[in-house]
């Protein structure tokens, strides 16, 4: 069992000052409501009061951050759900983003709530109604009333896809003695990597392991089928590519390509996915080019449609037998391939790939993507070596949803009835 040892200087002093956060909290979500960055039906799960009724049975409660975080962990429940055929999933999130996207991708006994803001009196109100026999936290970021309530309460913890790099490790050294606390009262920490492990265990955490990432273990996006039906009629004949997720520097570099790919063939067709949707209305202006987000379709003259809907890679990924991954000709530093490996689209991607180093050196190892600079990066879309690139990278992902369910046994084993 964790170590539940008395609260440091550090943990009790951000305890004795969270109800502040209880008092300015409405405020706040209704400024960020009218701003349109709060869901208008939904808001009020972030006061710890529930949308949903509490099922009956074995209730696993899984928390992430962001959209990767939270797409990632669905393979990791359909191991749990395999294992443990009673349960129900709970996941929660903190941005709506994530809760739009995860909405067209909930596995089997599974929903979404917003986690309540790190106060006292919103988070009493969330673990009454929902009573979660364990409590699952991924990747770094971690609540820290949240993790204590449930430490006081006695329900099991467990961080799972643990990642922490040099830059995140000296941020919380800082604070050391609030992580020491928080850390040891996980029952189970897996991390990503060994580098992850060991900045874990010099923060204070006792059990650690290293399990990889659940990033390369997630099921295939999900699809509305009218839709698939929809887009390969009007792109019969098309040769398609993707840029996905894709920052300006990826845009400049893919825009490119596709000046040289349109010259020599104007059956190409870019599909232009942004990480921000919110820069659309920016990049639709300097190309004069359609936008999903309103209702246009592309036609046989389009050489860049901009598909800037919220969740629908799982659509591009089907169409497009090629896809470039955004985030890596810049400062982002990558963003996960994982997604288009499941569909069988070949992964390309630029330099910059850090924050998915441990990823792409696996792709690379197995022959399953390929690194390119912007000037070589027309040359690559013509391989006609790319189609064995696809169904490696494939084979890749089934692999690690094979390889799951020895982790979910370990973390079920902590969960009460």
């Amino acid at each position: 069992m964790a170590d539940r040892r008395a609260l440091g200087l550090a943990a009790r002093a951000y305890l004795a000052a969270s109800p502040l956060i209880g008092l300015l909290a409405p405020m706040i979500l209704r400024k960020r409501l009218r701003k349109g960055r709060e869901d208008p039906l939904r808001w009020r799960e972030k006061l710890g009061e529930p949308g949903l009724a509490r099922p009956e049975g074995r209730l696993i409660w899984l928390h992430a951050v962001g959209i990767g975080e939270v797409m990632a962990l669905r393979g990791f429940i359909a191991a749990l759900s395999r294992l443990d055929p009673q349960a129900r999933f709970l996941i929660t999130s903190s941005a709506r983003s994530s809760a739009q996207v995860i909405a067209g991708n909930l596995p089997e006994r599974t929903f979404h709530q917003y986690l309540p803001l790190d106060t006292p009196v919103f988070l009493a109100r969330f673990l009454d109604h929902w009573r979660p026999s364990l409590s699952i936290w991924a990747e770094q970021d971690l609540w820290p009333g949240a993790v204590l309530a449930c430490q006081k309460r006695g329900i099991p913890l467990a961080l799972i896809n643990a990642r922490m790099d040099a830059a995140s490790f000296q941020k919380r050294n800082k604070i050391k003695t609030l992580y020491a606390d928080l850390y040891a009262g996980f029952d189970l920490v897996s991390a990503q990597d060994p580098e992850t492990a060991s900045h874990l265990r010099q923060l204070g955490a006792l059990a650690v392991q290293q399990d990889g990432s659940l990033k390369s273990a997630a099921p295939a996006l999900n699809v509305d089928p009218a839709a698939l039906a929809q887009m390969q009629n009007a792109l019969a004949g098309r040769r398609l590519w993707v840029a996905a997720s894709t920052h300006a520097e990826d845009e400049a570099v893919a825009l490119a390509a596709q000046s040289r790919l349109w010259a020599q063939d104007p059956r190409w067709l870019l599909i232009l996915v942004p990480r921000l949707p919110a820069r659309a209305g920016q990049i639709a202006t300097a190309l004069s080019t359609l936008r999903r987000s309103q209702g246009a379709m592309p036609g046989p003259q389009t050489a860049i449609y901009l598909a800037d809907s919220f969740g629908e890679l799982g659509l591009w990924y089907r169409l497009a037998p090629i896809a470039l991954i955004g985030g890596s000709f810049g400062p982002v530093e990558g963003h996960n391939p994982w997604e288009a490996a499941a569909l069988g689209a070949a992964i390309l991607h630029g330099p910059r790939v850090a924050h998915f180093r441990a990823d792409y050196a696996q792709l690379a190892a197995a022959k399953a993507a390929r690194q390119v600079t912007a000037e070589g990066l027309c040359d690559a879309l013509l391989d006609p070596e790319l189609p064995g690139l696809a169904g490696r990278a494939m084979d890749l992902s089934r692999a690690a949803r094979d390889r799951l369910d020895p982790l979910a046994r370990q973390v079920l084993d902590l969960a009460h009835d």
